[in-house]
């Protein structure tokens, strides 16, 4: 597990992210646990991300955080999880995202219902969608409009064939055409974030010419994977001066 996580505590993760910044990698923090059933512990979560974000700070580390909204009481109560996420976001700088994590299909409503919420009182949230539920592209084109910065990755929940793309291809060329939608957003407007959570050596070169043949420049192009993946790959892009993240997940 060690190869995956470099600890069970915060002080672990800052560790790591110390180590992936001095080579010029950034690092998005996400505390392993979801689906708390009790609001005394939800809040608990709140309080945690906020002591995070003052560790960050005071370390001058480039590393923001990615929460689960069943960590933050969801299963109990849609305003209560704003309420913790309003905590968070109050407490993290508007020049850094505060992304949200998406969860298996059944949380994509209240997730987005969240999103929206928080997107008009801090414009520094971002939000995971997963190119493997058919839905997503009607999501994406939704969202874009409202400036909203968008996380990509694949999906890994195991979800029934009418939710869900069942084959590894059709997810390929889904997750690819939302991501030139997302691309072309950017170039629209610069100050949006997209970014795209793959560790697939394909879909990156895909993604690099996309960016190129728009004009973006390869700064604009984030690239986010989890820590101990493709850790080769991290280092070349992050050489070559693509913008470059690694999720440091611990607990």
């Amino acid at each position: 597990v060690s190869r995956f996580m470099p600890g069970e505590h915060l002080s672990d993760a800052l560790a790591a992210a110390q180590k992936l910044q001095a080579q010029n990698l950034g690092s998005i923090f996400t505390r392993l646990g979801e689906n708390i059933a009790d609001a005394a512990e939800a809040r608990s979560v709140a309080a945690h991300y906020v002591e995070v974000l003052r560790a960050i700070r005071e370390q001058q580390l480039r590393t923001e955080i990615s929460i689960k909204p069943t960590q933050l009481g969801l299963d109990l109560s849609a305003d209560l999880c704003w309420e913790n996420l309003k905590i968070i976001l109050a407490a993290e700088s508007p020049s850094r995202i505060v992304w949200i994590d998406m969860e298996a299909s059944n949380y994509v409503n209240p997730t987005l219902a969240l999103y929206r919420r928080a997107l008009a009182e801090f414009p520094n949230t971002g939000l995971c969608l997963q190119a493997y539920l058919r839905r997503t592209a009607k999501d994406l084109a939704e969202l874009l409009p409202l400036n909203a910065s968008i996380r990509l990755v694949k999906g890994a929940y195991s979800e029934p064939s009418e939710i869900a793309f069942p084959d590894k291809s059709d997810v390929d060329n889904n997750y690819f055409s939302l991501a030139q939608s997302m691309l072309a957003a950017k170039k629209a407007q610069p100050r949006i974030r997209s970014a795209f959570g793959t560790h697939d050596l394909a879909m990156i070169r895909n993604l690099v010419d996309c960016a190129a043949s728009q004009g973006l420049a390869k700064e604009t192009l984030e690239l986010q994977m989890l820590f101990g993946i493709q850790s080769a790959e991290q280092l070349r892009l992050a050489r070559e001066g693509y913008d470059t993240k690694v999720l440091v997940s611990y607990g």
